[in-house]
Parts: structure tokens; sequence; C-alpha cells
């Protein structure tokens, strides 16, 4: 059954990742504080995924749809690695992966709502990256093209910093911010068509 899908996110990679697979979808960005209660990183991205998705719901009054909330953290070593404040928190964020293996956690919340009945699905998806060791000169020079500033763990995969990726363990998508074959999965087992 055909389901309009909404995506409860401003990102820009994952606005490309559902277009690159065909997904007809809207945009309709979670625009409430986030609230952390949680230290463990899978806990974090469940709650943080759940939340977006859930203030989504409550303003629309669709009843074929899937609001799809997501959230992206690194973790290194039990330290989470957000978005860098400044080029000197970048720089120390790519210290602390340069030459180590990392996680990244995607949390996923589905809520899919048919007539009157509301469902949700949620899961952590976690993907190991290991990255070659970055000299301080090319650390720095990577900060300079203003890539990391925005990025949880103050990197890019898909972007400059590709040349830095030594392996994943896992889905790639999901270090972009979806992991695309998970979700579609869910989608196909819930009978639901995008």
């Amino acid at each position: 059954m055909k389901y309009r899908l909404i995506l409860a996110s401003a990102s820009p990679r994952r606005r490309e990742l559902l277009e690159q697979v065909g997904a007809e979808f809207e945009i309709l960005p979670a625009q409430g504080k986030e609230i952390i209660a949680g230290r463990n990183p899978r806990q974090i991205v469940m709650e943080l995924s759940s939340q977006k998705a859930d203030e989504i719901a409550e303003k629309i009054e669709d009843k074929q749809i899937v609001i799809l909330g997501a959230d992206t953290v690194v973790a290194y070593e039990g330290q989470i690695l957000g978005k860098p404040r400044d080029e000197r928190d970048a720089k120390r964020m790519l210290e602390l992966l340069s030459g180590n293996t990392h996680s990244v956690f995607t949390g996923v919340t589905m809520i899919i709502i048919h007539k009157d009945r509301k469902e949700t699905c949620s899961f952590v998806e976690e993907t190991r990256v290991t990255m070659y060791p970055m000299k301080e000169q090319q650390i720095l020079s990577y900060i300079r093209t203003g890539e990391p500033l925005d990025k949880a763990g103050a990197y890019a995969i898909q972007g400059k910093c590709a040349r830095y990726i030594q392996g994943i363990q896992g889905d790639y998508y999901n270090v972009v911010g979806l992991p695309l074959g998970r979700i579609f999965h869910e989608m196909e087992q819930s009978g639901i068509e995008i």
C-alpha cells in the first residue's frame, strides 16, 4: 500500500540519500529542543530520533503516512563526538579519530499512521570506521576546507575526508546519515510502499 513519506530532518545528506534511491518524500524538519537523558550513544540516538518523529506526528492529520526521524552520533572510547564547536574542537576530534577505529550510531524512528492505527518502528544501526593516521598538517588542511564544522565527529566520509578512511564494517550509508537498506527493509516488512 502506498504511503506518504515525511523526513523529519533538515539534513541535506539525508535528503540526498533518499533522492538517490528514488524515494518520493516531503521534508518537514523537527524544530523542538533536543533533550538527552542518557549517555549511551545507542540510547541517545534512539531518544533523539523518537523526539523528532513524535513532534512531526503530532502536527500531521494524514491517515496514510510514514514519518521518518533519525539522529546520528560518532563515538570513540565512550566519548560522543557531536558537531565541533569551532576549528579547535574539530582538530581535537580528528586527532582522536586519526589512526583509530570509532563507531557511528544512527537511531531511526518510523511512525506509521494507517487510518486510526499508529505503529512505531525503531532501531539503531552501528557502523565501525577505521581511519588512517593523519599528520597535523593534513588535519589543519582538512579543517580549512570548512567541511568538518557541521559534521558529527568533524568529518564527512562522503567528502574530502574519504582519503583518510582505511575501512568500514557495516553500512556506509549509516555513516552518511541514514541506513537506507535497513529502513526500506523494515518498511517492506510492514507492507509499506513509498
